[in-house]
């Protein structure tokens, strides 16, 4: 196979201030192509750390993929760097102050020096126009192996990658891609009940295909990846399916919230929120998807008693008896929504999210969540532990997985 090593380049990547996604998806991408990620590593913006981080990969690797450090201002030395590595000097580049001009005149009206430096490359270097972005795509050549720069903005990073270097690099290894990659979700399930149910399965895999669970907020990610593995690899992805059926909400590795649109769409149905606890997030989350106002209505965000009263229309003398937090209260919500505004389906939530607010009787993380599709309500309890902020996520998630399970199975 094939290896690459990714390197990602800036001080905000090792202190915290920015989260490395793109390495993430940059492996997830590249293993689906067919390549093996042997190794990847975040540096500082210096000179000797780039240089040492790539005196490594290149010992190890065909492939070195970097993102970062590409930009006009002085801390960013990447294109420094690599000319000094690879014994280049610089050369104007017209095409490339071109493209400079094309995404900044827009803007601003003019360019300045740092803008115009960009267009200063290393002669040894290949130049990818980079059509999202000014600064330029670097593909170097030595001794059979390639160095490619990308920007570190993932948009940009992205649709190089997808456009250009990969297509490329296949191209330029004669690269075929025998791996066989497929994440299917699952939800209703603890990750330790999966993998006991699983055993059995796992046991019987060969060698050349292997089994990783992925659990997130409210659902678990089954990867199934096979090396080489021929049709046994099929095989074992429909025994896997049939293992799961029961907890099976999509064959693909999608959002909660995209699938809900296929379902939702597919039944002609519409959907509104009432959210209390969850403020507004799920709705967020249905909304994200492009389409949605097919089939979403809106949402009242009903935090304070008097608003699930005087808007959702819940009866008072349900929240004084049971509490704002309770079975009864969530389902009046969902129900309440569903008819002011004129929807099949209803969500709602209710709960303590925390740090503070709870009680013995109902401690901090317990939520409730609710559902009424045309006119058939259920709710569901949950006993959180987390911080605020992922009790919340974790309840938007779980309310928006189980509609699609019943809407699954409808």
């Amino acid at each position: 196979m094939i290896k690459v090593h990714i390197i990602t380049i800036g001080d905000e990547l090792l202190i915290g201030q920015v989260i490395d996604t793109n390495s993430a998806w940059m492996g997830e991408y590249l293993s689906r192509e067919g390549f093996e990620v042997a190794g990847k590593q975040s540096v500082k913006d210096d000179r000797n750390a780039i240089t040492t981080a790539l005196d490594f990969a290149l010992l190890h690797s065909d492939i070195v993929l970097i993102t970062g450090g590409l930009g006009p201002t002085k801390d960013d030395i990447t294109v420094k760097v690599l000319a000094s590595y690879f014994n280049s000097g610089f050369i104007f580049n017209d095409e490339v102050l071109k493209n400079v001009e094309r995404i900044i005149l827009p803007r601003i009206g003019h360019i300045n020096a740092h803008n115009r430096s960009q267009a200063e490359v290393p002669e040894k270097a290949r130049i990818i126009m980079n059509s999202l972005g000014t600064a330029p795509i670097l593909w170097f050549e030595e001794h059979g192996k390639v160095v490619v720069s990308m920007p570190g903005v993932p948009y940009e990073m992205k649709h190089a990658m997808t456009q250009d270097v990969v297509p490329q690099l296949i191209d330029k290894f004669k690269l075929q891609n025998l791996n066989k990659y497929k994440t299917i979700v699952v939800s209703g399930i603890t990750e330790a009940e999966l993998a006991e149910n699983l055993a059995e399965f796992e046991n019987a895999l060969p060698e050349s295909i292997r089994l990783a669970y992925l659990p997130s907020p409210g659902y678990i990610k089954l990867r199934l990846t096979g090396k080489n593995a021929g049709p046994a690899y099929d095989t074992y992805l429909n025994r896997l399916k049939h293992e799961v059926r029961s907890i099976l909400v999509s064959e693909d590795e999608i959002l909660p919230e995209w699938i809900l649109a296929g379902l939702i769409s597919d039944k002609n149905l519409t959907v509104a929120t009432a959210e209390s606890c969850t403020g507004g997030l799920i709705a967020h989350k249905i909304t994200s998807v492009p389409g949605s106002s097919k089939y979403f209505k809106g949402s009242v965000v009903a935090y304070d008693n008097a608003v699930k009263i005087d808007l959702l229309d819940v009866p008072e003398e349900l929240l004084e008896q049971y509490g704002a937090v309770s079975e009864e209260v969530v389902i009046a919500m969902a129900l309440g929504v569903s008819r002011r505004l004129k929807t099949e389906i209803g969500i709602a939530t209710s709960g303590i999210a925390g740090p503070d607010g709870g009680t013995p009787e109902k401690p901090v993380g317990t939520i409730w969540l609710g559902w009424c599709i045309k006119g058939d309500c259920f709710a569901k309890k949950l006993s959180l532990h987390y911080t605020r902020q992922v009790n919340i996520e974790r309840t938007a998630t779980n309310a928006l997985m189980a509609l699609n399970k019943y809407l699954k199975d409808m």
